[in-house]
């Protein structure tokens, strides 16, 4: 059995964080989490304090990123020249995912994936759509990428979701791949199936579910052949969804409706779907991911990197969709940031504050992003739940003063001093205790973007 003593502990159902918690695991489980508000003790004695670990500040559940391609944190810092729109991030992306193989994905990934760690993250979903060698010619294990990434993550000590993905055409009209787009096609959503059926990670750490791409991606015919194999196998699906305008303009063209819409009606929504980004819907497109309970995965750092938009997050709550958070393309990673974002970006759309509560907020970076992703049973610091442990310091030039309610609004990935995984320390006083992840992130990244 381990112990840990947190200073302050944000339980579940909690308006704000308990002073003096006492949490205890076994076997990667929270087997006991008792406060120890007024001077008391627990049941079983002083004892019991003596061989607790001290975590000073104020520790969290797990944090989830519902939203990752590993590939691109090599793109950081290098897509704004020119003014950076969209289109030239783009071509740097292609770049980079043209030069990668399995080995030069695995070191990327870990070190990304560590990066994570170092951030308070202990489970990541992974948008997985770069599967084949250059020009779309598979690797004698077909699932050679995807085996890349369930290593990576098991080196740097989280947890994985991998949504592999269905990407079949470059375009809503039935466009073919083309050029490093190549990589990511299977030919149709049957032989995409037949390749995913084939891999099942054995490790504990890692799960396989599902993503469709877009409707840019995979044609409305081969869209029920992706949605049931995820429902058949009872894993989670996810799905890039109106992240810009055009994307709604060329489906309504095509298909003469949204992209909402279209999904609808081939049976793709529901509570085990996750929509990405949902930055332009329709209020209609609102209702039908709310009343099908279709949760919605925001990623405002990356949205606004690419001048995406802000997306209705209160409304669509409201609505009834559950909300998680991603980090997407790693313009930076901090879900304190995508977190707060939240708010703030509904502040600067209405003009109004106050739209999330800090526990709301708090949800949709733990419990809501391990519920997308498949993980039940994380994200609160509860008996039975997995023994996921974060520690954010709250002695840092941006947290000191800072009454431990208001860590979504004043903490960065920078202040986390300890992540505990399933039970098992990974990060310790700031350090990933098995990566030295600035070297390899340098050392990975120049070796995919080297003239």
């Amino acid at each position: 059995m381990t112990r840990w003593l947190a200073e302050y502990a944000w339980l579940p159902e909690h308006a704000e964080p308990t002073p003096d918690v006492l949490i205890e695991a076994e076997d990667g489980r929270i087997t006991a989490v008792t406060p120890l508000t007024g001077g008391g003790r627990p049941t079983a004695g002083v004892e019991v304090l003596r061989d607790a670990a001290r975590l000073p500040g104020l520790t969290l559940p797990g944090l989830a990123n519902a939203h990752s391609h590993a590939f691109h944190r090599a793109l950081r810092g290098r897509t704004h020249g020119g003014r950076g729109d969209f289109w030239s991030w783009r071509e740097v992306m292609y770049d980079v995912a043209g030069r990668l193989d399995p080995d030069s994905y695995l070191a990327l990934a870990r070190a990304a994936y560590a990066e994570m760690a170092l951030a308070g993250i202990t489970c990541v979903g992974e948008f997985h759509y770069l599967h084949h060698g250059p020009g779309g010619q598979p690797y004698d294990d077909p699932n050679a990428m995807s085996a890349a990434l369930v290593e990576a993550a098991a080196h740097a000590g989280i947890r994985l979701t991998l949504l592999d993905t269905a990407y079949l055409t470059a375009s809503v009209d039935g466009a073919p791949l083309d050029g490093p787009q190549r990589r990511f096609g299977d030919g149709d959503a049957l032989r995409w199936a037949a390749r995913v059926d084939a891999f099942r990670p054995e490790d504990g750490h890692a799960r396989v579910g599902a993503a469709i791409h877009s409707v840019r991606a995979v044609p409305a015919e081969q869209l029920a052949t992706v949605a049931g194999w995820a429902d058949r196998n009872g894993v989670p699906l996810h799905v890039h969804l109106s992240e810009q305008p055009a994307e709604n303009d060329a489906c309504r063209a095509v298909h003469g409706r949204t992209p909402t819409r279209l999904l609808a009606d081939h049976g793709v929504l529901g509570p085990h779907t996750t929509a990405i980004h949902a930055t332009h819907p329709t209020s209609a497109d609102l209702t039908l991911l709310g009343d099908s309970g279709t949760r919605v995965c925001l990623c405002p750092t990356t949205e606004r990197d690419l001048a995406d938009g802000i997306g209705p997050a209160r409304r669509m709550a409201e609505a009834g969709s559950p909300l998680s958070l991603g980090s997407d393309s790693h313009a930076m990673v901090d879900l304190f940031e995508e977190a707060r974002a939240v708010e703030l970006d509904e502040r600067l759309r209405t003009r109004k504050r106050g739209h999330f509560s800090a526990v709301e907020l708090l949800a949709a970076a733990t419990v809501g992003g391990h519920a997308a992703l498949g993980w039940g049973d994380a994200g609160r610091l509860a008996v039975g739940d997995r023994a996921d442990l974060v520690t954010v310091r709250l002695d840092t030039a941006r947290t000191a003063g800072v009454p431990p309610v208001g860590a979504f609004f004043a903490a960065t990935a920078a202040d986390v001093s300890h992540v505990v995984v399933d039970g098992r320390p990974v990060v310790a006083d700031g350090r990933h205790l098995t990566v030295d992840v600035p070297a390899e992130l340098r050392a990975a990244i120049a070796e995919v973007t080297a003239p």
